[in-house]
């Protein structure tokens, strides 16, 4: 009898997460339109190599010793791993190669310094970018003195140089966000936030980039779970952020 009300407990105790979780489809729906009828991705094409490059949230603890193509350890824990995976279950006959470049703590200024090694001689066909809140998370704790003028002129000259070396690549342009009422973000980041998140918007736009909404996502997931569920800090985001993060990504690049 107490194994049997135990397991009733944890059951109890499980069914709001489960319920979550099984809402993520919902939640990614009411943002993203619905792609290809197969959920084929359209911007990839066999033996395409595609990279993921960001800050923390794509580095997700990866090992950078490693850097090896479709390797876990070389993925980390986060999206880039979830979303990656997906496609290499799904799709082998299109014979990917996936690249995670992400590094912690990075702004653009500092995706572009390390932009030959870790972009331009993988020859990606595919560029998927995730950068924006150390630019302006920086400049708001004092280690960082950009503005976001800076960073929508250092993000459009990575891409145009992007452009001019590897002129058939295609780009995927994530939409940096935050959550407040979290331990690192509140209320006063929304309104100066906000401009990087559309100088992001208008650079996807010039360059044809597949746009991923994160911010919508994220608005769109509190409604069912505290923010707290989504990420830790407003930031960084949890197992459960990661998934949504990752069906996301899938969905914007059907």
């Amino acid at each position: 009898m107490e194994t049997n009300l135990s397991r009733r407990n944890f059951f109890n105790r499980s069914i709001p997460g489960i319920a979550v979780l099984a809402s993520i489809p919902s939640i990614v729906s009411a943002c993203i339109p619905d792609g290809s009828p197969a959920g084929m991705p359209k911007i990839l094409s066999k033996g395409d190599i595609l990279l993921f490059q960001g800050d923390s949230i794509t580095d997700a603890g990866r090992d950078k010793e490693m850097g090896f193509p479709n390797n876990p350890r070389s993925f980390g824990a986060g999206y880039a791993f979830l979303a990656g995976s997906v496609l290499l279950n799904n799709f082998p006959e299109l014979d990917l190669k996936l690249y995670n470049r992400g590094i912690s703590g990075n702004k653009v200024y500092q995706l572009s310094e390390r932009w030959n090694k870790d972009c331009l001689d993988l020859h990606p066909n595919v560029i998927s970018i995730l950068i924006g809140v150390n630019d302006y998370w920086h400049k708001r704790n004092g280690r960082y003195d950009g503005t976001v003028q800076v960073y929508e002129e250092d993000y459009r000259e990575l891409i145009n140089r992007t452009s001019k070396q590897l002129p058939e690549a295609k780009f995927v342009i994530g939409e940096p966000f935050i959550l407040s009422n979290t331990s690192a973000v509140d209320e006063t980041w929304a309104e100066p936030f906000n401009e990087y998140q559309l100088a992001a918007k208008k650079i996807a736009g010039e360059f044809n980039a597949v746009w991923v909404p994160f911010q919508e996502i994220f608005d769109e997931a509190v409604k069912y779970a505290p923010e707290t569920y989504w990420t830790s800090d407003g930031v960084h985001p949890t197992m459960a952020g990661a998934q949504l993060m990752a069906e996301a990504w899938l969905k914007s690049i059907e």
